[in-house]
């Protein structure tokens, strides 16, 4: 069985799921209320661009993060004091970036919902993280602040994959 094969069968298990399915309908109607205007909904869709300002919207905190992530190999003063602005440039984006996404999810079958809410909750505890990180580091807790950002950093890798599958797999 290849690496694929076995990605692929986890995410028809998270698709299959109906154990997620409270979460799905909580998320609803909320997620409904963003693209029920239809201009916003224009706007979300990408209509004006040609790009879903989602898929745009994760490269600021995906980027921040990361390059704070590298920065932290550099203990420097100067250095830390960048990570600690990425990092908190990072949490700042990750708003935007998750109303784009549960704009996104509002639209999307409901096989894929069920994945999009695994993303969002491991994407949510990772900008959790990265704000803990930001915290200990504001605190003078540099090593702790290093450590949390290395954890949301995995759990960012995790719900990058998610959402890379559902996009690939886009059912609108």
């Amino acid at each position: 069985m290849t690496e694929n094969g076995k990605f692929r069968r986890m995410m028809r298990r998270l698709e299959e799921s109906d154990r997620l399915d409270p979460a799905v309908r909580a998320a609803a109607p909320l997620a409904g209320r963003l693209v029920a205007d239809p201009r916003l909904r224009s706007f979300f869709r990408g209509d004006a661009t040609g790009s879903i300002p989602h898929a745009v919207a994760t490269d600021v905190p995906f980027g921040a993060w990361f390059m704070a992530i590298f920065l932290d190999f550099f203990p420097d003063e100067g250095t830390r004091r960048a990570a600690a602005r990425l990092v908190a440039l990072g949490v700042v984006a990750a708003g935007p970036t998750g109303i784009t996404g549960w704009a996104e999810w509002a639209r999307a079958d409901h096989a894929t919902r069920r994945v999009g809410v695994v993303h969002a909750a491991a994407n949510g505890t990772a900008t959790l993280i990265f704000l803990a990180s930001w915290a200990a580091r504001s605190r003078g807790r540099y090593e702790l602040g290093v450590r949390l950002a290395r954890l949301g950093g995995v759990l960012l890798i995790v719900g990058g994959f998610l959402g890379g599958y559902m996009r690939s797999v886009r059912r609108p």
